[in-house]
């Protein structure tokens, strides 16, 4: 049986390698929000001492490894055109590290950040070096990178000039300087735009709901983790088109209209 030209088998070896992930991810998890070294000498000890299951991780990592394999379109013949694919397997795990870790500690780990902006250059560099196109593609992979990092720290900067405080920590300044590294200029802006978006709604939600308080900090990076989801499993066109249709009012009109 197959699903989009792929055989049933490797989907569930493909989620079976999510589950290993997304087992890996809880385990390091902890390590990564004390700024602990995730290897070093008696390691696998401290892992097997401190085993415990994580479903949940397990279970994320599995849809997301399934449905990324559905949407990607691999080519066989053209090596390098499943580069960028490819390194959204890699990209995955380290975003969800990012959910989990700012939600509960209203921080993004320097080293995972720096682990991102590593793995985008390598993709950069390969990109660059293989591709007949590569060149303008790894250009705009760099400018996406400066971008991402540009809007978030003007944001920053005019949040701290007008209200006195950060309007958001560094650590998403730094993400989305990394993640440009995958997505280039345009998919970084409107990854930008989407996030404010669902921060928003989901602001709104949290309080309404009384899931935090007002005077409470709602940490942004989930919202750049699932803008940034969003913007892999989605089509491009079909992104864009959603948010135009938000942003340009065509929908208050439509309802007006009624």
């Amino acid at each position: 049986m197959y699903f989009n030209n792929i055989h049933i088998i490797i989907y569930l070896i493909v989620g079976l390698i999510g589950c290993i992930v997304g087992q890996v991810l809880g385990l390091i998890n902890k390590r990564l929000e004390n700024h602990e070294r995730i290897l070093e000498k008696g390691s696998l000890k401290k892992f097997k001492k401190e085993f415990k299951a994580h479903y949940g991780l397990m279970t994320i990592m599995f849809i997301l490894y399934i449905v990324l394999l559905y949407v990607c379109k691999m080519d066989l013949e053209l090596w390098y055109a499943n580069i960028k694919n490819l390194s959204y397997f890699l990209l995955l795990p380290l975003l969800i590290s990012a959910f989990v870790i700012d939600w509960r500690k209203q921080i993004i780990p320097n080293r995972l950040v720096l682990t991102i902006f590593e793995i985008g250059l390598l993709v950069t560099f390969f990109e660059g070096v293989s591709s007949p196109t590569g060149m303008s593609l790894a250009l705009n992979r760099l400018e996406g990178m400066v971008v991402g990092a540009i809007i978030f720290g003007m944001i920053t900067l005019l949040g701290g000039l007008i209200a006195g405080k950060e309007a958001m920590g560094m650590g998403d300044v730094k993400l989305m300087g990394a993640l440009g590294l995958f997505f280039g200029m345009k998919n970084i802006i409107m990854i930008s735009i989407l996030s404010f978006l669902i921060g928003a709604i989901a602001s709104i939600f949290l309080l309404v709901f009384k899931i935090k308080k007002t005077d409470e900090y709602i940490p942004f990076g989930p919202f750049i983790v699932i803008s940034a989801i969003a913007c892999i499993m989605l089509p491009e066109d079909v992104l864009f088109t959603s948010l135009w249709f938000v942003f340009s009012g065509e929908w208050f009109i439509k309802y007006i209209r009624k």
